[in-house]
């Protein structure tokens, strides 16, 4: 079965850091092009960031510079650190294929809460 788990959210000042995990199982994440997303209550599902199989990254603007998407091959997890939090980054985070568009925010998900 093939299943994404989020991890390492909760509530942090603004300016603050915060990593996100996601474990895989049931399938390989060196094969995969995986992402996160986020959804804030009221807005649509957005990708945050993207790694393919090849290393490349992707950054939506406004996160550009202050998150950091990575993987461990040998833990079959995927990571977003997150710094210099701005409220505006509150939101459900969720893993999922690179390719999942509004799919991407199904699941536990785990919830970023940034404070002024």
């Amino acid at each position: 079965e093939v299943q994404l788990v989020e991890s390492g959210g909760g509530s942090v000042q603004a300016g603050g850091s915060r990593r996100l995990s996601c474990t895989a199982s049931g399938f390989t994440l060196v094969h995969s092009d995986m992402g996160w997303y986020r959804q804030a209550p009221g807005s649509q599902c957005q990708l945050v960031s993207s790694i393919s199989g090849d290393g490349s990254t992707y950054y939506r603007d406004s996160v550009k510079g202050r998150f950091t998407i990575s993987q461990d091959n040998a833990k079959n997890t995927l990571y977003l650190q997150m710094n210099s939090l701005k409220p505006e980054d509150t939101a459900m985070y969720y893993c999922a294929s690179k390719g999942a568009g509004s799919f991407g925010c199904w699941g536990q998900g785990t919830q970023v809460t940034v404070s002024s």
